[in-house]
């Protein structure tokens, strides 16, 4: 059975911003961010706050407010429209330089930060005593060893990608699944 929706335009425009809101949800954006830069971005010209309120059912203050955390996040950006006294905004539209601004301003910070914890750990680790402590403390710090070096791995993976220089992924690959 057909579902009349299925060949209405706008209403196939809705569903890819409503899925492009689930895929930036998943990514630990608000479902909204998506769903406003997803419309921004299928059509041919900028759009007024008011229009994307009601394009998307939402109240002009959640407009509002995600219009600036878009910005913020260099996603979205004011246009002018001649002969317009109201703001209009536009998408960016290069996909790329907006997930490699995510990878580098959260991913990469949080590998960075895991980083710092396990080096300090290490450290830490290395100065306990002796007896069944030292015997514990050990084996943590041989563990949390590891984990740095998957850290270390993954850093250097991720600010090739940022760079545009090939990638080898050959060292995750080969990360042993054991201490062996």
């Amino acid at each position: 059975m057909s579902d009349a929706r299925t060949n209405d335009p706008e209403d196939a425009v809705l569903r890819v911003a409503d899925a492009i809101g689930g895929l930036m949800e998943f990514w630990g954006f608000k479902r909204n961010m998506g769903r406003l830069w997803a419309l921004l971005y299928l059509e041919p010209g900028p759009l007024a706050a008011q229009d994307l309120s009601e394009r998307l059912s939402l109240s002009s203050g959640a407009v509002s407010m995600t219009l600036a955390e878009l910005s913020k996040w260099g996603a979205v950006k004011k246009a002018w429209v001649p002969g317009e006294r109201r703001d209009y905004y536009e998408p960016e539209t290069s996909i790329w330089k907006m997930v490699s601004r995510v990878f580098r301003e959260r991913e990469l910070r949080l590998i960075q930060t895991s980083i710092e914890t396990f080096e300090a750990a290490v450290d830490a680790l290395g100065r306990a005593g002796t007896g069944e402590r030292a015997e514990r403390f050990a084996f943590a710090r041989a563990r949390i060893e590891r984990l740095l070096e998957l850290a270390r791995v993954g850093q250097k993976l991720l600010e090739a990608i940022l760079s545009g220089e090939p990638i080898d992924a050959t060292p995750i690959a080969e990360f042993p699944d054991s201490e062996g």
